[in-house]
């Protein structure tokens, strides 16, 4: 879950705004294999160069459950404004 105590968020939140700020810059293009880089990257930071199956299940967990949790919370509501504008299909 993304929902960690505020005191981490404030830890992390200047260095990720930088991040996006750099991301972003690099055009449109580009986006979604450096966003694609970015993560892959921070993964690999994480499980670290020792490599064992519950850090890399761990890592890939988390990444599946942000996966969900940003479908749910962006695309499910997105989803349901287009269905009221364009009707379903159903």
């Amino acid at each position: 879950m993304p929902y960690i105590i505020k005191s981490q968020r404030t830890i992390l939140d200047g260095d990720i705004d930088n991040l996006i700020k750099v991301v972003n810059s690099l055009g449109e293009d580009a986006r979604k294999g450096i966003f694609n880089y970015v993560v892959t990257k921070l993964a690999l930071g994480v499980i670290g160069k020792e490599l064992k199956y519950g850090k890399i299940n761990d890592v890939v967990g988390a990444m599946e459950c942000c996966k969900l949790e940003l479908y749910r919370r962006l695309a499910g509501p997105y989803e349901d404004g287009k269905i009221e504008t364009n009707g379903d299909v159903f």
